[in-house]
């Protein structure tokens, strides 16, 4: 070590002991090593304990061999492995902190010590979510200079509830037969109780909006526990047009709200692929949602969760949620639509046993098993073939003659040797707790046959979520979709967009529409219409 290396050294130890000052408690450290077993990373755990304990006596290490009774008590099966402070916490460390993963030491040393997880007041509203045991293992490496922040997050979730959470933190490169049970090439890699929760770093609030959810989430949108909210525009709805609407709403200068009582993105959330959206050759649904989200967030407060209970029109229109009032000067009714049911026997039964409407949230379960999907449009021949490429024996089943699906669709069905059953209405779904067959009705040969299946699929269209709409007294038209002359509904300051006011079901129509309204909108807003 050179005077220069040597500076910096002291320079570090001096930062060091100034941060282990403002620690009152012990830190209890557990190394477990088996001689034979991972020298190298036995000897640079050592190393790192015998640094740390030379700047703060707070550390209080036990050093023991996998046969001592602590590790079957533990049930410690890696050597090294470090374990902090076990009768508080439940955290541990499958490796050495070597390269970057000595900042990842350090943080722990921090965390334990302080005995607090200085989560920021967001990731604590959401953690607090979290009613069920949560066993994290994070995947890191020495070289990855990610992994840090992955395994501080997981760290502070550990910390903060210690009781549910539990955090396993896996070098790789000690531990390669883990990180090839898990396919954990690639790190950070995160996983909660075995399930895959995020690949790559996250900032703090996504990671704990994944460890909640379970699965990967790349839009954190804050809560807001306002009782009243004053604004100039609600948009009901947060799919394609009512987050086209907020943006442009915003930009032409309106305070602007997007309330969404299911999941962002409408239809387009469980949409597989999307291969019509200008600017995207082929982008997944969840993804092109995403990235919506991500862009309206620049520009509009969005409350995700809410139900819209009552719409009070007047001077201001009053708009009331499962959770707060808004006074606003306007209201746009973006509610999209929701999936048609068949209406045969066991459909609703089954729910959830087997009959699906969503091909993504659902199709991977039924990997190399049997499954039919209802419908001959666009939507119906786009999740036949997901399924198919998810390994999934798929079967369309059609009532007319041809498919409605667009040309390109059709040929990719037919390259892929997916069956088509034309000329077919499922009369019945069949089954004890789980679908196990359907009957089905050949209404050119009037016969009846059953197929053995795990799965129903259905992707027969939509309705209009007119629910609301109807409560408000909007006026429908014989469609079923709300009337509106150019996005103006009957009633002064509501409008309306998106598939709820009909038209062509595309998402780049909606998004379309739902631009247009809020220039509308604004337009009114200075030389109203009604008066």
């Amino acid at each position: 070590m050179d005077q220069r290396e040597d500076i910096q050294m002291q320079q570090v130890q001096r930062e060091l002991t100034e941060l282990f000052q403002a620690i009152h408690a012990e830190i209890p450290i557990y190394l477990f090593a088996q001689p034979g077993k991972n020298d190298v990373f036995s000897d640079a755990a050592r190393q790192a304990l015998r640094f740390f304990r030379q700047i703060t006596d707070k550390i209080v290490l036990r050093e023991h061999e996998l046969t001592h009774e602590s590790a079957k008590k533990w049930k410690i099966e890696h050597s090294p492995t470090l374990v902090f402070d076990p009768e508080r916490y439940n955290i541990r460390w499958l490796g050495a902190p070597m390269g970057e993963e000595g900042r990842i030491f350090l943080e722990a040393l921090i965390l334990i010590g302080s005995q607090k997880s200085n989560l920021n007041e967001q990731s604590l509203q959401v953690i607090k979510k979290i009613d069920q045991p949560r066993h994290i293992k994070v995947f890191v490496s020495a070289t990855c200079p990610y992994c840090p922040q992955q395994a501080l997050n997981a760290l502070k979730a550990a910390v903060e509830k210690p009781d549910l959470i539990s955090l396993e933190i896996i070098d790789i490169q000690a531990n390669p037969e883990l990180a090839t049970q898990y396919s954990a090439q690639s790190v950070p890699q995160t996983y909660a109780n075995d399930i895959l929760i995020a690949q790559g770093a996250q900032p703090e609030e996504l990671f704990m909006l994944s460890l909640d959810t379970m699965e990967q989430q790349t839009v954190f949108i804050p809560e807001s526990d306002e009782q009243e909210v004053e604004t100039d525009l609600v948009i009901v709805g947060g799919g394609p047009a009512g987050l086209s609407a907020g943006i442009y709403a915003s930009r032409s200068g309106l305070k602007t709200v997007v309330v969404e009582k299911g999941v962002l993105g409408g239809q387009v959330a469980t949409t597989p692929i999307v291969e019509n959206y200008p600017g995207f050759k082929q982008v997944g649904g969840k993804t092109l949602v995403d990235i919506m989200v991500t862009h309206a967030l620049e520009y509009v407060q969005i409350f995700p969760g809410e139900e819209v209970r009552g719409v009070e029109p007047g001077k201001p229109i009053i708009v009331q949620t499962s959770r707060r009032r808004f006074n606003t000067k306007a209201v746009l009714m973006a509610t999209g639509a929701t999936y048609r049911n068949l209406g045969v026997p066991g459909e609703s039964r089954l729910g959830g046993h087997g009959v699906s409407y969503c091909s993504t949230c659902d199709g991977p379960l039924f990997k190399n098993k049997k499954v039919i999907i209802v419908g001959g449009g666009n939507s119906a021949a786009t999740e036949a073939l997901h399924m198919h490429h998810i390994g999934v024996h798929v079967t369309l089943v059609h009532r007319r003659d041809n498919l409605r699906a667009q040309d390109f669709l059709v040929k990719n069905l037919i390259q892929n040797n997916i069956p088509i059953l034309f000329n077919t209405q499922v009369k019945e779904i069949k089954g004890k707790q789980n679908v196990e067959e359907v009957l089905l009705y050949n209404n050119k040969t009037e016969e009846l046959s059953t197929l053995p299946v795990s799965g129903v699929f259905i992707a027969i269209g939509y309705d209009p979520a007119v629910g609301l709409a109807k409560e408000i007294g909007l006026e429908l038209t014989e469609e079923g979709y709300i009337r509106h002359d150019q996005y103006r509904t009957n009633i002064p300051g509501i409008y309306t967009s998106g598939d709820v006011a009909g038209g062509y079901k595309q998402i780049v129509t909606a998004a379309g529409h739902g631009a247009e309204a809020a220039l509308t909108i604004f337009e009114d807003m200075i030389n109203p219409y009604w008066t």
